[in-house]
């Protein structure tokens, strides 16, 4: 299957949180209070996936109230937060969805990723993954996360259906 079929076969994109919608980093405070900056770039390439009827969702190793606020704000109803098995945790989102592995994309940057990314049917790394991570996914993206990989990605998949449609496929 080349790329841009696999593109427009997604169905669903899932994402880690920090490192792929953030850079990576984050911020507290004198009184402990954390913070995190998200790319408004990747905010509206959510919304486009939203409307083009891709089901997202959020699987995060941390569990901050900050997820809840950015997953609440762009209306992502599967979060799961404090996760240690992000492999189980996309079953679980594809269950819950019946959307299948093989028609979802997973997009993460570390080592802990890789168990989901290897069963996604679509597996994407933001450029500043890890080496180990870059050389295991289908896809890495030219810009890195909290800087508009997100974002490259949903256009990506977005021209592939759109393509698709024009062509009569699908």
């Amino acid at each position: 299957m080349s790329d841009s079929e696999r593109l427009a076969s997604i169905d669903a994109l899932v994402m880690d949180v920090d490192g792929v919608l953030t850079d990576g980093t984050f911020i507290w405070s004198a009184s402990g209070e954390e913070s995190k900056r998200f790319s408004f770039e990747d905010v509206m390439g959510l919304s486009r996936a939203h409307q083009a009827g891709l089901e997202l969702g959020l699987i995060s190793g941390e569990d901050s109230v900050l997820i809840d606020r950015f997953a609440s704000k762009l209306k992502i109803r599967f979060v799961i937060k404090g996760c240690k098995h992000k492999d189980a945790a996309l079953q679980e989102f594809c269950r819950s969805t019946g959307i299948p592995l093989e028609r979802t994309a997973f997009m993460g940057d570390d080592v802990n990723d890789l168990p989901a990314l290897a069963l996604a049917g679509l597996s994407v790394a933001p450029a500043n993954a890890q080496a180990q991570v870059k050389a295991q996914v289908s896809m890495v993206m030219e810009r890195g996360g909290g800087h508009g990989a997100v974002r490259m990605l949903i256009e990506m998949i977005l021209a592939a259906r759109s393509k698709d449609a024009r062509m009569g496929v699908g």
